[in-house]
């Protein structure tokens, strides 16, 4: 497959402003045989831009280099539903596992450093799984708890602080030191400032700013170290992860809502609201923003059910999709669709003639 050009983008109604464009490589990840996973829930990289897939079905850590070549694969079995990775400034690999309520830390190679949380045993926030609900499960949160209840992400601050969303069975957001202390924690349910329903990514800016993917409250909203309300961005729907560049701005990708399911915020969507990613500048413009097609949103470049976004050092993107667990097994898309997992954007006049090679 060839590289999809980065004007192409302009087809799924977005902005698409000069020296900002990026070209797709939908067949990056060249996954050797024995290997397979049906969804990549997570993916960074590393300060040598090796590339950390999380995955599910199977569910285990996968490592790249930077041309997709395979490196290493470990945790097969340790973990119960992956949901976020982050590799911190010394190499660490944090791995979230909403299923089993902690967070593990690991070397590179897959060695455990440190865990967050107790395994198997959840928060008491009130929530029970399988209640009837209106927009979505996190209605079953009746309180804020403590760590940890189906936790979502993790970022490391500038000065090492871990800062963790806990989502799905929890409404905070908790700050612990680097080896594990909590310093504390802020949220609860609701659409107010400081509110969240679903706390879904994260991420620090250099200044220390925490910047929150509140999912189905559709914004991020913006916090002090210690958790004291700034600002919310509302140009954004359902925010599942995000990364700040180091220029400020900050890249989105947001998940598919289809017509007739609801926001907590905007009520029933009258019209299919497909996935996208968004670039936005540092006080939260929408700079640039692609993949979101309706009638084509297999194709590459444009997204299903897009999870997770990494930046490496070249500006290039990484774009994960739950494709499966999100758009599959429920039916929206065909089981053809399950090559929609993992793709790469390159900055256009950045990488073109590496990939060309590649495919020639």
């Amino acid at each position: 497959m060839g590289l999809a050009a980065g004007a192409a983008f302009d087809r799924g109604g977005g902005v698409v402003t000069g020296g900002r464009r990026f070209a797709a490589d939908g067949d990056w990840e060249q996954i050797p045989d024995g290997l397979r996973h049906a969804d990549v829930a997570a993916v960074d990289v590393d300060a040598d831009d090796r590339v950390y897939l999380f995955t599910r079905f199977d569910g285990q850590v996968i490592v790249y280099e930077r041309d997709g070549t395979f490196v290493r694969s470990w945790g097969k079995g340790l973990f119960t539903t992956p949901h976020g990775l982050t590799v911190g400034p010394d190499g660490g690999v944090y791995c979230v596992d909403a299923g089993d309520h902690t967070i593990r830390k690991f070397t590179p190679e897959g060695e455990l450093l440190m865990m967050l949380g107790i395994a198997g045993m959840a928060s008491d926030t009130g929530f029970v799984s399988g209640r009837p609900v209106t927009v979505h499960s996190v209605e079953g949160v009746r309180y804020a708890g403590g760590p940890f209840n189906r936790p979502t992400n993790l970022a490391v601050a500038p000065d090492g602080d871990l800062y963790v969303t806990d989502g799905y069975g929890n409404s905070r957001v908790h700050r612990f030191t680097a080896s594990g202390d909590l310093i504390g924690s802020w949220g609860e349910p609701g659409t107010g400032p400081g509110q969240f329903h679903l706390p879904h990514c994260l991420d620090v800016a250099a200044d220390g700013r925490v910047f929150v993917g509140d999912r189905e409250n559709d914004r991020i909203q913006i916090f002090t170290p210690d958790g004291e309300f700034i600002e919310e961005w509302t140009d954004i729907r359902r925010p599942c992860d995000l990364t700040i560049a180091p220029d400020g701005s900050v890249y989105v990708v947001e998940l598919w809502r289809p017509a007739g399911k609801r926001s907590f915020v905007h009520g029933e969507a009258l019209e299919d609201q497909p996935a996208r990613l968004t670039v936005l500048d540092r006080h939260g413009h929408v700079v640039e923003r692609w993949g979101d097609s309706t009638t084509d949103r297999t194709a590459v470049g444009n997204f299903i059910a897009p999870h997770g976004v990494a930046l490496d050092s070249h500006g290039d993107l990484y774009v994960a999709e739950v494709t499966y667990s999100f758009a599959i097994r429920p039916g929206w898309v065909e089981p053809s669709s399950g090559r929609h997992q993992l793709q790469k954007f390159l900055r256009v006049g950045a990488g073109e003639d590496t990939l060309a090679r590649r495919n020639a």
